[in-house]
């Protein structure tokens, strides 16, 4: 294994995170393919952003993953004319994640999303699920399930021994 990713995974297990010049947190918003990423700034600004191969075997994201972006140079790059506009430096886990929230660097427009169970429910949110939970009735709010077309029926076999047994004429 190359240093780059040993180094890469040894920056991951760091829980506390400091932002540098440039760097700002951004939601992704969807997958592009081909390491194309959009990401929404503090802002609420959509843009495109590279994720770096480097990467691409350690390090997964997907809807409404948080991310430090290095944006220092987007204004330069959209005038020229390029759609990618910022450069991923680092993905964000549960454990940063929580640990950002609490700080003043994280954005305010990202403070009411709920993302991956990122946000810890209050004790009275729980107490009103419970009470929801208990009125509701077995079937969780789920549709009711559909027969299976795939399938033969199976042959009541009951039905027909007990009709022959009731009309025994052998004996």
């Amino acid at each position: 294994m190359k240093g780059g990713r040993k180094n890469l995974k040894r920056a991951v297990e760091e829980e506390s995170l400091t932002l540098k010049d440039g760097h700002s947190i951004m939601q992704v918003l969807s997958l592009r393919g081909s390491n194309l990423i959009e990401i929404m700034d503090g802002q609420g600004e959509k843009s495109l952003a590279l994720f770096p191969a480097k990467f691409q075997k350690s390090m997964w994201i997907k809807r409404g993953s948080f991310v430090v972006v290095d944006a220092s140079g987007k204004e330069k790059v959209l005038e020229s004319g390029s759609k990618v506009g910022c450069i991923v430096s680092q993905v964000l886990f549960y454990e940063q994640v929580r640990v950002l929230k609490k700080s003043p660097e994280w954005p305010e427009i990202f403070k009411s999303t709920v993302s991956d169970g990122c946000n810890a429910s209050l004790q009275g949110d729980t107490s009103q699920q419970e009470e929801n939970e208990l009125d509701s009735s077995d079937d969780d709010g789920l549709p009711p399930l559909e027969a299976n077309t795939n399938r033969m029926k199976p042959v009541d076999w009951k039905s027909d021994t007990e009709s022959n047994s009731g009309t025994d004429t052998d004996s």
